[in-house]
């Protein structure tokens, strides 16, 4: 999961507010590693992602990683990693090696969590499912292959290089590389797709038994090629008719929705993305990354490192292009606008311990949201009901300073 903030110059955080109280404990620590090669540039996506010369500088961005992560160290605070997500671009790409150097120098640098989850994203290709049996022997322990659909047609007009029968075998390498907890990312909303397309596409994941399943709606994205020449969409009606016979769908097969698109089966949800939808802290280390940390002061700082692969490799550079110090007005919609897009929402004390305020600060915004009917009255929790997740921005709207 990588954020695509566009900023790329130091900003220290808004206006003054009046100081927030010391955190009472820290928030768990995850790590995403981005790794920003891919084979060929998606026409829909906008995040980091460039086109991947014949050779890559593995050897070169390990040390570059490693070197970047020595600087976040400071705010690791006696922690240890609970998470690892090798996000892209198409991580796959690196061989078991690299991978294998970087997570020996993480841990070196930071103790690893018992029960770590490491997650690396990857897509169907012959080539890479080669190297899954090396990749679950580093301690990867979950993939998330990157589908979008089974359709050829719908795949020649995503641009994807892969074929229905890749994405197919690709699943069942998985497993038998040793995966027992491996996700499969699906769109629904493609050019051209009608209901019967969309679900045959879902039915065709759910064979294949992953224990997880992340089914989100195309939406074009600036600064894609599909912003600029945009293909033949459904229309809205479709769309709803997909959502929910899909929905109706994954749930008769055991998948819970917990998220706006994420499904699981029982005690299978990501707890990597958890960690970001309740405010936990993430090191972001890799061209483009993201991070968000707090302190024990209650300062809580969110970060973005240098975009352009070849600037993060350049030692005459910083890392680090930007850092925000998060103020007391805008902690309600930051925390808010991860947590209520968690089906179940979350515990009410966690905004005090998560953001060192106090429950009463949101007191206002959140009476006007329950009497707009967008978020549920129940004290013990901040969640959205099932209208206010189909109107999430409106609901945040509420929460904006």
């Amino acid at each position: 999961m990588t954020h695509s903030h566009p900023a790329s110059s130091l900003i220290i955080g808004g206006a003054a507010s009046s100081p927030r109280a010391p955190l009472p404990t820290l928030p768990p620590l995850a790590l995403y590693i981005h790794i920003p090669w891919c084979v060929r540039k998606c026409p829909y996506c906008d995040f980091n992602s460039h086109t991947a010369s014949p050779v890559l500088p593995e050897e070169e961005y390990v040390d570059a990683l490693l070197a970047d992560l020595d600087q976040d160290l400071h705010a690791v605070h006696g922690r240890e990693i609970s998470s690892i997500f090798f996000g892209g671009g198409t991580p796959s790409l690196f061989s078991p090696q690299a991978l294998g150097r970087l997570l020996k120098g993480v841990e070196q640098r930071i103790p690893f969590a018992h029960d770590i989850e490491i997650t690396l994203e990857a897509n169907p290709g012959t080539f890479e499912q080669e190297k899954f049996v090396a990749y679950r022997k580093l301690g990867i322990n979950r993939l998330s292959i990157g589908i979008q659909s089974f359709q050829q047609q719908k795949l020649e007009a995503l641009g994807r290089i892969h074929n229905g029968d890749e994405a197919v075998r690709a699943a069942g390498m998985a497993r038998q590389a040793g995966f027992d907890n491996f996700n499969l990312d699906l769109m629904h909303g493609l050019p051209d797709q009608s209901l019967d397309d969309a679900l045959s596409d879902l039915r065709q994941a759910i064979e294949l038994k992953p224990t997880h399943i992340s089914w989100y709606q195309l939406t074009l994205e600036p600064n894609t090629v599909f912003w600029n020449q945009p293909p033949v969409l459904p229309e809205d009606d479709t769309l709803w008719d997909i959502q929910e016979a899909g929905q109706a769908l994954l749930a008769a097969h055991g998948y819970a929705q917990y998220e706006v698109s994420a499904y699981a089966q029982p005690g299978r949800p990501a707890r990597h993305n958890l960690n970001y939808w309740s405010f936990g802290d993430f090191i972001g280390i890799g061209a483009g990354a993201h991070g968000k940390l707090s302190h024990p002061d209650g300062r809580i700082v969110r970060t973005w490192k240098t975009r352009l692969p070849k600037d993060y490799l350049n030692p005459a550079k910083s890392f680090q292009a930007g850092e925000k110090v998060l103020t007391n007005d805008e902690m309600p919609f930051e925390f808010l606008m991860n947590a209520l897009r968690l089906t179940a929402g979350v515990e009410s004390r966690l905004y005090p311990e998560r953001t060192g305020l106090p429950l009463e600060s949101l007191a206002e915004h959140r009476r006007e949201a329950e009497q707009s009917g967008l978020m549920q009255v129940e004290p013990s929790r901040l969640a959205a009901t099932e209208r206010g997740q189909l109107f999430l921005n409106d609901l945040l709207q509420k929460f904006l300073s």
